[in-house]
C-alpha cells in the first residue's frame, strides 16, 4: 500500500512540474492579469535577468519528467527543493491565495524525501556528518 501511495505522489508532483515547465517555457499560458502588484514586480525582476527564467522552466521540466519516470528520483528531489521552498515563500509573502498549493508540493517533496521507500535512504546520506 505504501509503495502505491509513494508512486502516487511522486507521478503528481512530476505532473506538477513538467506541465507547469512546459506552459513556461513555450508560453503556452499568458500570466494572468490580475497579480498583486508585489508579485508582477518580482517575475518582472526575474524576466528581466534575461536568462533566469527559460533556466528555470528548464529544470523543472527535466526534474518532473525524471519524477515521472521513476529516474534520479533523489537527485530530482534535491534539485527541486530550493524550487519548492521558493515557491512557498512567494505564496507566503506575495501571493497568499497559493498558499495551499505550496504546502501541497512542500508536504508531497517531504514525503518522498524523508518518508518514503527508497528515496528516504539516499536524501538522509545528505545529512549525516562526516566521520
Amino acid at each position: 500500500m505504501k509503495s502505491k501511495v509513494t508512486m502516487v505522489i511522486r507521478l503528481l508532483l512530476g505532473f506538477v512540474f513538467f506541465a507547469s515547465g512546459i506552459v513556461g517555457l513555450f508560453n503556452l499560458v499568458p500570466p494572468p492579469p490580475n497579480l498583486p502588484e508585489a508579485l508582477q514586480t518580482f517575475n518582472n525582476g526575474l524576466m528581466a535577468s534575461v536568462y533566469f527564467m527559460p533556466f528555470l522552466k528548464a529544470v523543472e521540466t527535466i526534474c518532473g519528467l525524471l519524477l515521472l519516470i521513476n529516474f534520479f528520483v533523489p537527485l530530482a528531489l534535491v534539485v527541486l527543493a530550493p524550487i519548492v521552498i521558493n515557491i512557498f515563500l512567494v505564496h507566503a509573502f506575495l501571493a497568499p491565495e497559493g498558499l495551499i498549493l505550496a504546502v501541497v508540493l512542500g508536504a508531497f517533496m517531504i514525503y518522498l524525501s524523508f518518508f518514503a521507500e527508497p528515496y528516504k535512504n539516499v536524501i538522509k546520506q545528505l545529512f549525516k556528518p562526516k566521520t
